[in-house]
């Protein structure tokens, strides 16, 4: 059974559509570009999954249920993971009560006992085991913003994975990565799809999606102009079109 379903979503912003009839599934442990030129509508389509915006038209189905008019947080208990263009962490706070965020929400009942009840040492091992992954060497008692950029995009997966997501939605992982630092945040994303996590990906580097994900599904204009494998869309000249405006 798919872990997302995608069922002709639509939203409009006054008179201008932003997402218009978007449809795709994501099995569990697939990683899915989600690809198009600027203003596509990808991040919005994210927001749509996510539960940041309300659908006009269409469903969204995750591991089989309608989420469609659940809220942003009841999806994420429902094991809905999510990552922004920009790192989002509580300012004035330390590495440590940022990451305490990621605790698991499935079933949650308080803070407390979801940290101190259901994690403990369970919780600080899986923690070590994706910094690790993610070569990150943090102090929990830093202040967050002591981290640099890089560090906060990957550590803001790590936070997204420790939620145990069945499909993780990243925005844009890249930007602003050098080439190690994105090594990581790949290794990090390969890591959570062998477990089973089903992965959508914003991403401008072409030869990151072509070479990271299974499907690819190409935006343009709010409409879904294309969706294959890397080598089916490479090759489709609506999506040649779109990108160099042939």
């Amino acid at each position: 059974m798919a872990c997302l379903q995608v069922e002709d979503i639509s939203i409009s912003f006054g008179g201008l559509k932003a997402v218009q009839d978007v449809s795709f599934a994501l099995e569990p442990g697939e990683i899915m570009g989600l690809i198009g030129p600027n203003g596509a509508g990808k991040t919005t389509t994210l927001n749509l999954i996510s539960g940041l915006y309300a659908c006009d038209t269409g469903r969204v189905l995750l591991n089989g249920k309608d989420v469609t008019d659940k809220k942003a947080y009841e999806r994420a208990r429902m094991g809905l993971g999510r990552t922004f263009q920009t790192p989002r962490f509580l300012s004035r706070s330390t590495v440590g009560e940022n990451m305490k965020l990621g605790t698991d929400l499935a079933d949650q009942m308080g803070f407390l006992k979801s940290f101190f009840g259901k994690k403990g040492n369970d919780f600080l091992d899986e923690v070590d085991q994706y910094l690790e992954i993610a070569d990150l060497t943090v102090n929990w008692k830093d202040d967050i913003s002591s981290l640099s950029y890089g560090q906060l995009k990957r550590l803001e997966i790590v936070r997204a994975l420790l939620s145990h997501p069945k499909v993780l939605l990243v925005d844009e992982p890249a930007a602003g990565l050098n080439a190690k630092e994105l090594e990581k945040s790949v290794a990090l994303m390969r890591h959570a799809a062998e477990k089973g996590v089903g992965i959508v990906l914003i991403e401008h580097k072409m030869d990151m999606i072509m070479n990271v994900c299974d499907h690819i599904v190409v935006l343009n204009f709010g409409k879904m102009i294309a969706h294959g494998t890397p080598e089916e869309v490479q090759s489709n000249e609506a999506v040649i079109e779109a990108y160099l405006g042939r």
